[in-house]
């Protein structure tokens, strides 16, 4: 099974720093915490969906963050004849995703991430890979964290119902090591028999 990781972070932060028109526009909300509007979503991720050679299938990490972005995407991907097979959810109490958020370092040439607490660099603000030097994300300040987190409360916590209505909803322990939450996953996704022919 070979999907694509479409990550709407990674996307954004690419589209700002391009300073593309969907960068300029997304980044004042960003930078706030705030989620980029549904509409500047849903184009971002069925203008990725839309390349050729993107694979058989999709993870898509970030998104649908609204009730109303889960309804365009099923909408989106039934016109293509696909659907959404299986929808995670990470369970994390809010001082762990605080700490993590808060030791987060992330390389600005090769994008590798790296985090004080739990994985620091080998070298002080180095990069391993490449040696550029690390930099803290402008949305993992801490006040900005704390209100992304009231945002997932008010706006992304009515998607986790969207899904678990379809009975495609399932909780995974995010406070475990990178490994053994990679290993929960594997297991989640090789035992749900529709992944098989995933679309």
């Amino acid at each position: 099974m070979k999907l694509k990781h479409l990550s709407t972070g990674d996307l954004l932060r690419s589209a700002v720093n391009q300073k593309t028109g969907l960068g300029g526009k997304a980044h004042a909300y960003m930078r706030k915490g705030e989620l980029v509007p549904d509409e500047l979503m849903v184009d971002l991720i069925e203008d990725q969906i839309s390349k050729k050679g993107a694979g058989s299938g999709f993870l898509l990490d970030g998104f649908p963050r609204t009730v109303v972005q889960a309804q365009k995407l099923d909408r989106m991907l039934q016109r293509r004849k696909q659907k959404v097979n299986l929808a995670l959810k990470f369970d994390l109490p809010d001082e762990i995703i605080l700490k993590r958020l808060r030791g987060r370092l992330a390389c600005p040439n090769c994008n590798a991430n790296y985090n004080i607490y739990f994985s620091p660099p080998k070298k002080d603000n180095l990069c391993d890979n490449c040696g550029s030097k690390l930099a803290k994300r402008e949305d993992d300040q801490e006040e900005v964290v704390k209100n992304r987190i009231a945002v997932y409360r008010r706006q992304t916590e009515p998607v986790e119902e969207h899904y678990r209505s379809q009975k495609k909803l399932v909780a995974v322990d995010a406070s475990v090591a990178a490994s053994e939450l990679s290993k929960q996953i594997e297991k989640i996704v090789k035992k749900d028999s529709s992944l098989s022919g995933l679309n």
